[in-house]
């Protein structure tokens, strides 16, 4: 399971090892976030030949996986689980070492508690974007999308289709099918130019509805016919889309109003202020 874990609002990179229970974090996220260097990249490079030529077990133990980098692709990346990190960091003059030791520890206790009630998850991610400022209405349906996603690729893996690469690829037949538009399109319409930056987060309501909607086809769709592998799922996808674009287009005719909107959270957000300082409703 891949997620993005946030320390003082910077984003770490890590996913979370079912068989041994460990979150396995980005290396070079953190180094980021303890030294503020203008390239991490480089200073892990030189830092990691440092403690190789040193012997350091540490560094030797650490793995690799691919994670999405900041051109949007996904790429091998050196990652170390928390007790690693625990040594690595004490390689590295910080003044943010002890609070990040104990977000680490924090990130642990959580996912244990997680485990045992699921429902904390949700409610944990709630709050995060509540404190982000973004709306109860808005939050309500994210979540659900995030469960109509998780369903998706649940049925994707069953059937056979590769994480990473494949999943993007349908991914992007359903948001062609549904606006017209692949996500990587999508997010420069939005302006979003790091690849940390969620696209779903940007979306509006009427975007997540539709988004969902796709997804929720697509889904349907896999399972009425059984698709198995890549090209019957993509085929599935393209199905699924086309009931979403197709609800999209009626939408628009009779409103008169396009779905896909250059709108991102900072402007959303904006709007949203600017209604609250006139004194009208959210």
């Amino acid at each position: 399971m891949s997620n993005i874990k946030l320390f003082e609002s910077k984003k770490v990179r890590s996913e979370w090892n079912e068989q041994e229970q460990k979150w396995y974090f980005s290396i070079v996220d953190v180094i980021t976030i303890l030294t503020d260097s203008p390239n991490p990249q480089v200073y892990w490079r030189v830092m990691k030949k440092r403690l190789l030529d040193e012997g350091n077990e540490t560094v030797t133990n650490c793995n690799a996986l691919k994670m999405e980098a900041a051109d949007g692709k996904m790429r091998m990346t050196d990652v170390a689980n928390s007790q690693q990190l625990l040594r690595l960091i004490q390689s590295v003059p910080s003044p943010k070492a002890e609070p990040f030791k104990l977000w680490l520890a924090q990130m642990g206790q959580e996912r244990l508690e997680e485990i045992e009630n699921p429902e904390l998850a949700s409610q944990r991610m709630r709050e995060i974007y509540k404190a982000k400022g973004y709306s109860d209405e808005w939050i309500e349906k994210r979540m659900r999308g995030i469960a109509v996603r998780d369903e998706l690729t649940g049925e994707w893996k069953k059937r056979g289709v590769k994480e990473g690469l494949e999943y993007s690829i349908l991914t992007a037949e359903i948001s062609k099918a549904t606006f017209g538009i692949t996500p990587r399109d999508y997010k420069k319409l939005k302006g979003l130019t790091k690849a940390s930056e969620n696209l779903r987060d940007h979306m509006t309501d009427l975007e997540l509805i539709f988004t969902m909607l796709g997804e929720a086809s697509t889904t349907e769709i896999v399972q009425n016919q059984n698709a198995q592998g890549f090209d019957e799922n993509k085929i599935a996808a393209k199905k699924g889309g086309s009931v979403a674009g197709k609800a999209r287009l009626d939408l628009e005719r009779k409103s008169g109003r396009k779905v896909v909107t250059r709108q991102n959270f900072k402007e959303l957000t904006e709007s949203r202020r600017r209604k609250l300082k006139r004194g009208e409703k959210k």
